[in-house]
C-alpha cells in the first residue's frame, strides 16, 4: 500500500477516535420503588393521580394495576426517559380478572404503548424514591 493511503487512513481513524471520545456515555437507568400514575375515567372525566409501590396492585375503577419496575435516567443524560413495566387486569362483575395490558410505558410518550380500554386511560407520570403513601406491609 502506498504511504499516502496509510497516512490518510491513520488520520481518518484518529479523527473517528476523537469523535467517539466526545460522545457522552449514557448512564444506567436508576430503579425506583414507586411509580406515579394517572388515570382518566372517560365517563366522569375525572383524572386521578396515584402512587403505587413496585409489585403492589391497586384498583382504579375496574382495573387492577401492578407496576413491576420503574426506571429513569439522570436529567443530564441524552436519553432522558422515564419508563415503567406494568401489568393491568380488568375485573369483571363475577370477580374474575382478564389481563388487558402487559408492557413498558414511557412518561414522555404516553400514547406510544397505552392501555387500550373503552372506559379508562392510565399513563405513567414519574418514578419516585419515596411517597407519603404508606408501604403495603404497614397498612
Amino acid at each position: 500500500m502506498p504511504l499516502r493511503f496509510l497516512s490518510r487512513l491513520f488520520a481518518a481513524l484518529t479523527l473517528l477516535g476523537l469523535a467517539l471520545a466526545v460522545v457522552p456515555a449514557n448512564a444506567q437507568p436508576m430503579a425506583h420503588p414507586v411509580a406515579t400514575l394517572a388515570g382518566l375515567d372517560k365517563i366522569t372525566g375525572r383524572i386521578t393521580r396515584f402512587d403505587v409501590y413496585i409489585d403492589e396492585t391497586v384498583l382504579f375503577g375496574a382495573l387492577e394495576i401492578t407496576p413491576r419496575a420503574c426506571y429513569d435516567r439522570p436529567a443530564t443524560d441524552t436519553l432522558q426517559r422515564t419508563s415503567a413495566f406494568l401489568e393491568v387486569d380488568q375485573r369483571s362483575l363475577d370477580g374474575t380478572a382478564k389481563r388487558i395490558f402487559t408492557g413498558w410505558m414511557f412518561a414522555d410518550s404516553p400514547a406510544l404503548n397505552a392501555v387500550d380500554h373503552p372506559v379508562y386511560d392510565v399513563w405513567l407520570i414519574e418514578c419516585k424514591t419515596s411517597t407519603n403513601v404508606p408501604p403495603p406491609d404497614q397498612r
